[in-house]
């Protein structure tokens, strides 16, 4: 029997590199966003059928959107050996003074709230079935290290992420439950787009960053989800070399 995943965010981006990676290898893969059309072209771009693959719009921010998601897939799969937290969003990238309480609202909602929702669904399935367990990865950031200007939502809510992976490592360990975090950096992506055009630097500078392709990224989320559950990736960095991370600032 195949194993099952759910990605979130699994249109596009990350989560879509990520999901086509995995029904590559043999996954069932629940792929899950808030618009139902960029994930079902994600899984005609798999040639996936609907043994191995099923889309489920969903807002992983609200508590009753959750449910309904992980409902389906217990129906369709009953059982869940990978969650990739992967569904994440911005706020303008604005003076924190200037922020909004609904910007600030809508990015925890999405990227901590979010993760926190479907870990516990997650974790419900995982301890109830047989054999128990499963993973839990979670897509952190180079800002759940170091921020960059005028990103205090995003760069609070992946700090949150670390924290959030850590209490789930510990309190899975019961449940042969393992969970790890990949922090990421400049993937080229849609949303990294400005990163090839120059972006605001700490010292108020426009620079123009390199970036690395999402395969990378794909490829190392699979290498953390196969392993097996008695050895974890508990943190991986993964960024294009020539990025200012180190010595950012």
């Amino acid at each position: 029997m195949s194993k099952v995943a759910l990605v979130t965010g699994a249109g596009t981006g990350i989560g879509r590199a990520v999901s086509l990676a995995l029904l590559r290898e043999g996954y069932a893969v629940v792929l899950a966003g808030r618009r139902e059309p960029p994930l079902l072209e994600t899984i005609r771009d798999a040639a996936a059928n609907d043994v191995s693959a099923v889309a489920v719009a969903a807002d992983v921010g609200k508590p009753e959107s959750v449910r309904a998601l992980f409902d389906r897939l217990r129906g369709k799969f009953g059982r869940l050996d990978l969650l990739f937290n992967n569904a994440g969003t911005g706020a303008p990238p604005l003076p924190l003074e200037d922020l909004s309480y609904e910007h600030w609202r809508q990015v925890i909602d999405v990227n901590l709230t979010g993760a926190f929702l479907c870990t516990q669904e997650a974790f419900r399935i995982m301890k109830a079935q047989s054999p128990q367990g499963g993973r839990i990865i979670n897509n952190g950031s180079i800002a759940a290290h170091a921020p960059r200007p005028d990103s205090a939502p995003y760069t609070a809510s992946k700090h949150g992420i670390t924290g959030l992976t850590k209490a789930t490592s510990l309190d899975g360990r019961k449940y042969n439950i393992a969970c790890g975090q990949i922090d990421i950096g400049n993937a080229a992506t849609d949303l990294a787009q400005r990163m090839k055009d120059g972006i605001v630097q700490a010292d108020g500078s426009i620079m123009k960053e390199p970036t690395m392709d999402v395969e990378h990224v794909a490829q190392a989320v699979v290498y953390m989800a196969k392993l097996p559950l008695d050895a974890n990736v508990q943190f991986m960095t993964l960024m294009a070399t020539k990025m200012p991370y180190i010595g950012r600032g």
